[in-house]
């Protein structure tokens, strides 16, 4: 009888054994396939600066850009390890004409943009179709879409991306940096009265920018006041115009820089333009072409103009005679008691100096 047992005992031990490691088995399968689900994607909803919802996934690895502003943005921003593709026309800085082209703004190559797996792809208003973000929409791949109008919307647009692209702390850096330049500009022109000037786009026919262009605003930044006032973005302008009101000076972006002169050597031979003042006596203005870009680096070319239009607000003003005499030769009750440039008071002073110390850069 006991003989008979221990065998059943030995049985049951067994089949337990076995339980409890498919069971143990299974457990393992169950706590490998669980990261799977974690690593599922995460979105977050944002708006966009044409009002729509877009879901944005998280975190954002893979960017494609579909307009040069946007491409100079996310430069300036330091994430163009992200850019994985932009289009034909971004050329700033050189390194943006290395990555994948995606064709243009306008007819972009959907299947290249799907082949990149962008997380995100950046779209303008102005410059890109409502057919290819809805294109894209249909593809499932998530757009967003920039639309400032203003300098100060440049810089509001950029540092709202920085946010939506995951680096809230570089696109406030490049804000602070973009509105200090601006006030320290205003400073030195605030005060002075804004020169008339026609900014020309484009020559034959003769087209310039409205009053509601984010180039209007830079212009008025500068310290110019364009003298079309029209409620057009790109208002095609009469020659009639332009003589009755004279501008000042013409201005022409960089991207026409190597033609600018031939072509206002072209306007002073056309009929009537001789009348134009600005034409008969060569009065124009050349500046970055980053003028007509919604990105940081227009800043830089407010500045650019900004100093050709009024260069003696630029100038170093050399002192008086009676102010270096003073400096030369300070009251006796001003003069250091230790004329030693190592004496610990001249030490404290030049520390206390912005540029003071040799080591200051």
């Amino acid at each position: 009888m006991k003989a008979v047992a221990r065998p059943r005992l030995r049985s049951a031990v067994f089949a337990a054994t076995a339980a409890l490691l498919l069971s143990c088995a299974a457990l393992s399968r169950a706590q490998s396939a669980s990261p799977i689900s974690s690593a599922s994607p995460i979105f977050r909803e944002v708006t966009d600066e044409t009002g729509r919802t877009v879901r944005v996934p998280q975190p954002v690895n893979r960017i494609v850009s579909l307009a040069p502003s946007l491409t100079e943005t996310v430069y300036a921003l330091g994430l163009q390890d992200h850019l994985v593709g932009d289009t034909e026309f971004c050329d700033y800085p050189a390194d943006a004409q290395k990555k994948t082209k995606v064709g243009g703004g306008i007819n972009p190559s959907l299947e290249l943009i799907a082949n990149l797996h962008p997380d995100i792809v950046l779209v303008t208003k102005a410059f890109n179709r409502l057919e290819t973000v809805q294109s894209l929409e249909n593809l499932g791949i998530s757009s967003y879409a920039t639309d400032p109008h203003t300098v100060e919307e440049i810089i509001t647009s950029s540092k709202k991306l920085s946010a939506v692209l995951g680096a809230p702390e570089a696109g406030a850096t490049v804000a602070g940096e973009m509105k200090h330049r601006l006030a320290d500009l205003q400073e030195r022109i605030g005060v002075l009265p804004p020169k008339r000037v026609l900014f020309v786009v484009w020559t034959q026919p003769l087209i310039s920018v409205g009053k509601h262009t984010f180039i209007a605003d830079a212009l008025r930044l500068a310290g110019a006041v364009s003298i079309v006032d029209s409620e057009q973005d790109w208002p095609q302008v009469s020659l009639e115009e332009v003589a009755r009101l004279q501008p000042d000076l013409l201005v022409f972006a960089e991207s026409h820089s190597d033609s600018a002169s031939p072509a206002v050597e072209v306007l002073a031979t056309l009929p009537g333009w001789s009348i134009v003042e600005a034409i008969s006596k060569r009065r124009v203005a050349v500046i970055s072409d980053a003028v007509n870009r919604p990105a940081p680096r227009i800043v830089s070319a407010i500045e650019d103009l900004a100093k050709q239009l009024h260069p003696d607000a630029f100038a170093e003003k050399p002192e008086s005679n009676k102010k270096k005499i003073e400096k030369e030769n300070p009251p006796p009750n001003q003069r250091p008691a230790d004329h030693s440039s190592f004496s610990p008071g001249n030490l404290q002073a030049r520390a206390a100096i912005p540029g003071g110390s040799a080591c200051a850069r």
